[in-house]
């Protein structure tokens, strides 16, 4: 629970330091006194998006930080899964704002996302303020009450991973089938494809091979000519000029100094390596020019092939054999799974089969489960809604089952069905209650789950709306009576009847300086209390009476 609150430069608020307790506490001031303002930066630790047009103008940087006591509640496990330091303790959020636009969340001084924020914000607070009685009109908000009621988490997660493996297994099926029907309807063209690249035999190093000879073949006169000559040059012609005889000769001049130039071996010795890789040089010319030879039925066959290649690569936008070849594999996988496809299909029908079966089973155990609880929330929303104003009213929980409707939280249907009469028919909540009406009825389903939703602080931001006097009364009971189970719940209030009732009073009030008008809130001592309600009662001029009547609704605490 809150123990403590700082805010500084946000909105109208400047500096403040607030600490809270335990139980029942109420606060009070008079509309636009900045009550509101600290429920929005409540709403900043919880990961609600932040806007710098809501810090204090002319500031530089706003901070809102909240001490929270969570040694009566198991949060463990979300600060080691998150990787938080945590004592069992204490947890420290702080979020931080700057002129520029840009938010900083810590978590016990560690960096924390607002997603992260929003998760353990989930587990501390609930704010109910007056729009969140539109929840009456949602389905999915009535059937959550069901199953906090029936206590069946556990079922429920097990429900909702084998809805989405379902619903996964659903779009798996109307895939294959949408790809079969398009396959099926090109068949013929897929097979004539593969027949075509299969019937060419492509081999993977195919095109640079022929694409090589057709380089030799379209220029093999030149080829020849040019090797010919290189070989001649080296050791053929006639008048003892070519390379070969003109190293022979100076190899035969060093043999015959070498008795008297000692040198001359070693210079022959290498005269000699070249003489031998000459005259090999000069016999690979020669083959090489044999072997080369113009030959117009290959280079036709050549070009041929290639542009087999070429038109097949421009046909299906690839650059490579090895592309078309691993089309080609694509391509008969694809008409294999045409081929198998009534198999393939029938397997994932009855996938779809079983797990929609298996969802059913656990739909149904759940739709047990609210079925059972939803008389106990009517019978206890009777008994909490009679004395609040309602002698006659009448509380009903529909639940109709859609076993063919499968949705992520079952199949059953759930409405609040209300009236605050006697006579006429029962209707949903949201259709026919007045606002006062929906305010009561959103107190007692609060009371009535709190003890199930283990959260450590609950905020009632002016959830009085449209009551007064004794129903004000009794419902700042329930409030009381909820903050006595290990909890803090805060009450936001314009009733004097809710702010006698708590066991801890704050006043918020708005303060005009020289070039500002600044937001504060106080904790108010016992006379000050009396003064408060005073008010509350009578307005801004305080009498005798309005005194003596508000120390009587304190001392009916």
């Amino acid at each position: 629970m809150i123990r403590h609150l700082h805010i500084e430069n946000y909105a109208l608020i400047e500096h403040l330091d607030i600490e809270f307790h335990p139980g029942f506490s109420v606060i009070t001031g008079e509309t636009g006194a900045g009550k509101s303002i600290i429920i929005g930066a409540i709403g900043l630790l919880l990961g609600q998006r932040a806007d710098s047009k809501a810090m204090k103008p002319g500031a530089s940087r706003c901070v809102i930080e909240s001490t929270f006591d969570l040694s009566a509640y198991q949060l463990d496990s979300f600060f080691s899964e998150n990787d938080f330091d945590f004592d069992g303790t204490e947890c420290i959020i702080r979020r931080e704002l700057t002129a520029s636009g840009k938010s900083r969340a810590f978590i016990n001084d560690t960096p924390a996302s607002l997603a992260q924020l929003k998760e353990i914000g989930e587990q501390l607070i609930d704010v109910h303020s007056q729009h969140k009685n539109l929840l009456l009109g949602k389905e999915d908000f009535q059937l959550n009450i069901l199953d906090i009621v029936a206590n069946h988490q556990a079922l429920l997660d097990e429900y909702k991973d084998a809805y989405r493996a379902y619903k996964a297994s659903v779009r798996e099926l109307e895939s294959v089938q949408e790809e079969t029907k398009r396959s099926k309807e090109d068949e013929d063209y897929l097979r004539f494809q593969v027949e075509q690249l299969a019937n060419e035999n492509l081999q993977e190093d195919e095109q640079a091979e022929l694409e090589a000879e057709q380089e030799t073949l379209e220029h093999a006169e030149d080829i020849k000519s040019a090797l010919y000559m290189a070989a001649n040059l080296l050791q053929s012609s006639t008048d003892g000029t070519d390379a070969l005889s003109l190293l022979k000769q100076g190899l035969s001049a060093l043999q015959s100094i070498s008795s008297v130039f000692t040198v001359a071996d070693e210079l022959a010795e290498r005269i000699d390596s070249c003489y031998i890789e000459l005259k090999d040089v000069a016999a690979e010319l020669e083959s090489n020019a044999e072997d080369v030879e113009y030959n117009p039925h290959r280079l036709e066959q050549v070009n041929e092939r290639l542009n087999t290649i070429y038109s097949l690569q421009k046909k299906h936008g690839v650059d490579t054999v090895g592309e078309l070849l691993a089309l080609q594999e694509a391509l008969e996988e694809k008409l294999m799974r045409i081929t198998n496809s009534d198999e393939m299909l029938e397997e994932l029908r009855q996938k779809v089969d079983t797990l929609q079966k298996q969802c059913v089973q656990l739909a149904e155990r759940l739709s047990k489960g609210r079925v059972k609880v939803a008389k106990q929330v009517e019978q206890e929303m009777q008994e909490r809604l009679l004395p609040l104003g309602m002698p006659n009213v009448q509380f009903k929980c529909s639940v109709t089952v859609h076993p063919s409707e499968l949705t992520s939280t079952g199949y059953d249907q759930v409405l609040f069905l209300f009236n605050a009469n006697k006579s006429g028919d029962l209707k949903p909540v949201s259709q026919i209650a007045s606002g006062g009406e929906i305010a009561r009825v959103m107190l007692s389903l609060k009371a009535l789950i709190a003890g199930a939703v283990k959260l450590p602080t609950i905020i009632f931001d002016e959830i009085d709306t449209g009551v007064s006097g004794s129903i004000a009364e009794k419902m700042a009971r329930i409030m009381q009576e909820i903050g006595q189970q290990e909890r803090q719940v805060i009450s936001i209030t314009h009733l004097p009847q809710i702010a006698a009732l708590g066991a801890h009073h704050y006043r918020v009030y708005k303060e005009d300086t020289e070039d500002a008008t600044l937001s504060h809130i106080v904790p108010l001592t016992e006379e000050q209390r009396v003064e408060e309600i005073a008010h509350m009662l009578s307005g801004e001029k305080l009498t005798q009476a309005a005194l003596d009547n508000a120390r009587s609704l304190l001392e009916n605490q």
